[in-house]
């Protein structure tokens, strides 16, 4: 099963210095048919205005990974954790038995970004973030594991689920095939360009859920930057 779910479609909200799509129900946003996908919770599309950001506010239990967009993100944490990622690159935060945190743009341009939230496996725990850079041409034709709490992917930054954040960049023309496995749930946005997943187009922050298949192919239809969760 794959079903496209248009970026025109979602639900969001305007704050003025935040404009906010979300693939799943997310606070002022419900829908009973969206409350996640396996055990990812919230994928939210944000646009976040120059020199504003999301004030300190707590987290428990979550698995919250930023995908950068365009811009950067400077997040500071009560553990004492600073730091600022910038486009193409990804934060991690293991909000454990809780953690109070921030994230600002503090550049001079609009920042966009994926935030995504997986349930953990197991509730508590002590609170972590980290960040590292992914360059894009280290993922030109091929999948490369980002945030993941699935042995064998070393080199992404750990998470405390059953699940695992991709990402790709193709090239128009170019394809290429995941093996998600019976039982699994995948969720793929184009952050860029336009792809064909097993044939169903997907645009520019469209979405597609996937499900019940051993694999599938995803053919860029135009030059294109795609994010994948798979989860349990």
């Amino acid at each position: 099963m794959i079903e496209r779910r248009p970026f025109n479609q979602l639900g969001g909200a305007d704050h003025g210095w935040l404009k906010a799509k979300h693939h799943f129900s997310f606070a002022g946003y419900h829908d009973a048919g969206r409350m996640g996908w396996g055990n990812l919770r919230v994928w939210n599309d944000d646009e976040i205005a120059a020199q504003s950001g999301f004030p300190p506010h707590p987290h428990a239990d979550m698995e919250i990974i930023t995908y950068v967009r365009d811009g950067a993100i400077t997040h500071r944490d009560s553990l004492g954790n600073e730091g600022r990622t910038a486009a193409g690159d990804v934060q991690v935060m293991s909000a454990g038995s809780g953690i109070q945190h921030a994230e600002y743009n503090l550049e001079n341009e609009t920042t966009r970004i994926f935030q995504i939230w997986i349930l953990p496996t197991r509730r508590g725990g002590e609170p972590s973030w980290g960040a590292r850079p992914f360059p894009k041409g280290d993922r030109s034709g091929r999948f490369v594991a980002l945030a993941s709490g699935i042995a064998g992917d070393g080199d992404a930054l750990p998470i405390r689920t059953d699940a695992r954040v991709l990402g790709a960049t193709l090239k128009a023309g170019e394809a290429v095939r995941y093996d998600l496995g019976a039982g699994r749930h995948a969720y793929l946005v184009a952050a860029a360009g336009s792809v064909e997943v097993d044939g169903v187009r997907i645009d520019a922050r469209d979405g597609a859920a996937i499900r019940d298949v051993d694999a599938f192919a995803v053919t860029a239809l135009a030059d294109a930057e795609v994010v994948l969760v798979d989860s349990a």
